[in-house]
């Protein structure tokens, strides 16, 4: 049973960003979503003791919490289709964040050594998918369709590559990868890249590892760019600014300076070999004044409307498309702001519920870098681990928090898995002290 619980677990965090391996069956059930349910199956059934960490307890009063503020939005529901919405959102939301406090009990009972198999494995997950968008770009280029190919059949749904425009007849592709849009995938790459920059840089000379790394850091700033989101190069500048403090001595090193001299080369190369057509597309994306910019900053003007009609509790978790279908005229627009969401849906209490929930996550991690600082003073080794990794796990989740001012990544599985990961560390290597 362990064994199976450890493979539906792993498995579960290297498929977290596969947004598109899903099937529509009782509403979208995703592959990763499947493998958390059996993962949580497997865990109940094969714990025998129940004494869980501290961390995992209070996230058991978190979600109670959560479930409360959701569960009194219900009220506020105005017909059928807000209650399917709600029903879905709740349902995904129980999913993930029950897995999210499953996943602290399991990494503490486990260890430092699986803990860091784990990173591996979520980490690989998401290089995986960034290599499938680098072949769909390609593919697209030559006028195939890589989804039709690969997932189609599996899924029996229809995605593409997105086409952000043309430019003299010549479509201008944005790779999506496994997710649902380009913008997700540049803010989910900046996770693993602000997370191992710092350990890269803390490696031994010679650990086997060091050149993977350097080859995997370059490799998703190269995607990162081909995404061309806007919003992950925010969140990534603004990890990058927060790791530039405790770092700021391997600026000028080459440790630093080879893979992202690397990746600026091969994007020099790219731009060179098309030079009209790169300078068209990136006027486009630094302009501030277009449609989708001005939609980007339109849905933050539903906030005052709803807190004067349902201030306390919103509309409804997950109902925004139902509410404002009459301004979009979709059915399935959503606010593109997770603050937006969050104020819009969960009103004044749910919003003041997650900023307490996001500064204890915060406060986990300063707990994280105080036990690195105390391991560096014991002049234990490992000090060169926790420390890099508290900071990268701090700097990846301001850069996702900067992100999701105009995207809504923090509803996903991912960022859960990530969660877990982040308040885990105090937990699992607190036991070198």
């Amino acid at each position: 049973m362990r064994r199976l619980t450890s493979f539906l677990f792993l498995s579960s965090v290297f498929c977290v960003t596969f947004e598109k391996v899903h099937w529509n069956f009782a509403g979208t059930v995703s592959l990763a979503d499947v493998l958390a349910i059996l993962f949580l199956v497997s865990f109940a059934l094969g714990t025998q003791r129940w004494r869980v960490p501290r961390t995992t307890a209070i996230l058991a009063g978190f979600l109670a919490a959560f479930l409360l503020v959701y569960l009194l939005g219900y009220f506020d529901l105005s017909d059928s289709d807000a209650l399917a919405q709600w029903g879905k959102g709740l349902t995904k939301w129980l999913i993930h964040f029950v897995f999210l406090a499953a996943a602290v009990v399991w990494l503490s009972r486990r260890g430092q050594r699986y803990f860091w198999r784990t990173l591996g494995w979520f980490s690989a997950g998401i290089v995986v998918n960034a290599l499938y968008g680098v072949l769909q770009l390609l593919d697209a280029r030559r006028g195939g369709n890589l989804d039709a190919t690969i997932l189609s059949p599996i899924t029996g749904g229809a995605s593409q590559i997105n086409v952000y425009g043309a430019i003299n007849g010549a479509n201008v592709y944005r790779p999506n990868a496994m997710t649902g849009d380009p913008n997700h995938l540049g803010i989910m790459l900046i996770v693993p890249l602000l997370i191992l920059t710092p350990l890269y840089l803390r490696l031994e000379r010679r650990h086997p590892m060091k050149k993977w790394l350097m080859v995997t850091i370059g490799f998703l700033l190269v995607v990162e760019v081909a995404t061309l989101s806007r919003s992950g190069i925010l969140g990534l500048a603004v990890g990058a600014l927060i790791l530039a403090v405790p770092y700021r001595r391997y600026l000028r090193t080459p440790q630093l300076l080879v893979p992202i001299g690397a990746a600026l080369a091969v994007l020099l190369g790219i731009f060179l070999w098309r030079q009209s057509f790169f300078t068209t597309v990136l006027k486009s994306r630094v302009q501030t004044s277009g449609g989708s910019e001005n939609a980007h900053f339109q849905v933050y003007s539903f906030i005052p409307q709803v807190l004067h009609t349902d201030p306390l509790f919103g509309l409804g978790l997950n109902t925004f498309s139902v509410y404002y279908q009459f301004v979009t005229g979709k059915t399935n627009w959503g606010p593109h702001s997770y603050y937006v969401a969050l104020l819009v849906e969960t009103g004044l209490i749910g919003t003041t519920l997650f900023a307490l929930f996001l500064l204890w996550v915060f406060g986990r991690l300063h707990a994280a870098r105080a036990l690195g600082r105390r391991l560096a003073a014991a002049k234990d080794p490992l000090a060169a681990r926790v420390r890099p990794l508290a900071w990268g796990c701090t700097a990846a989740l301001a850069g996702t928090l900067a992100s999701n001012a105009f995207y809504l990544t923090m509803q996903f599985y991912y960022f859960y898995a990530f969660v877990a990961l982040a308040l885990s560390i105090p937990v699992v290597f607190s036991a070198r002290e």
